[in-house]
């Protein structure tokens, strides 16, 4: 297994980090939107109502570790339920950019949220931690206050939070190589389980997957 090239420190209890490196090697549009149709019909088999959505073991142990952090769930929802609850209301997943749609995929099928930060966004070495008074980033959403949210930073500040992502890491139109973080609650999910359904995603959708790991 490939050494991640940068340190990854842990703050937060319960947490574990799973690292892919993506590379878009071939354009598939039809395999691609085939994948995300597979996926959208498991999850609305699998779970069938919003209701259910917070029985799952992932969402569950998610939310208790978005607590664990000063997090409150309900109002700052994890990406990964916002997902799950718009796919099973009837919505589609959206055609963005190939990383960010298997990105997307990775977050429905295992019910975790998940980033793709663009290739030489990111610094030498990243922190997981709770966010601190005062802190905030430009967010897909706007500006958003991280203050007591979990939080992905790295030398020159924060990269990322599983509620909502960072401009600064954004995939553009013309990137083509990006770092994968799926944030996993260690009790419900395993890095082996989320590897084996992101090594299926690779063979359709014409990105070359690598698997990595921290040193820390």
């Amino acid at each position: 297994m490939n050494t991640l090239p940068f340190s990854v420190r842990l703050e937060l209890e319960g947490w574990e980090l799973f690292w892919a490196r993506f590379t878009v090697v071939e354009d598939k549009p039809d395999e691609l939107a085939e994948l995300k149709q597979q996926v959208v019909e498991r999850v609305r088999t699998r779970i069938g109502e919003t209701a259910a959505i917070s029985s799952i073991p992932a969402v569950a142990e998610m939310r208790k570790l978005f607590r664990a952090a000063g997090c409150d769930p309900t109002r700052y929802r994890p990406a990964s339920e916002a997902l799950l609850r718009r796919l099973v209301k009837g919505a589609d997943l959206p055609k963005i950019h190939p990383l960010v749609d298997v990105n997307n995929c990775l977050s429905a099928e295992c019910a975790v949220p998940c980033c793709v930060m663009t290739e030489g966004t990111v610094g030498s070495e990243l922190i997981w931690r709770q966010g601190r008074e005062g802190e905030s980033y430009e967010s897909l959403r706007g500006p958003f206050n991280l203050a007591k949210k979990p939080l992905l930073l790295d030398e020159q500040g924060p990269l990322d939070t599983p509620i909502t992502g960072g401009i600064r890491v954004k995939v553009r139109p013309d990137t083509t190589q990006a770092w994968l973080v799926a944030y996993l609650p260690r009790a419900a999910v395993s890095v082996d389980q989320v590897w084996d359904s992101l090594g299926a995603f690779g063979c359709v959708s014409g990105i070359e997957i690598e698997r990595f790991e921290s040193t820390v």
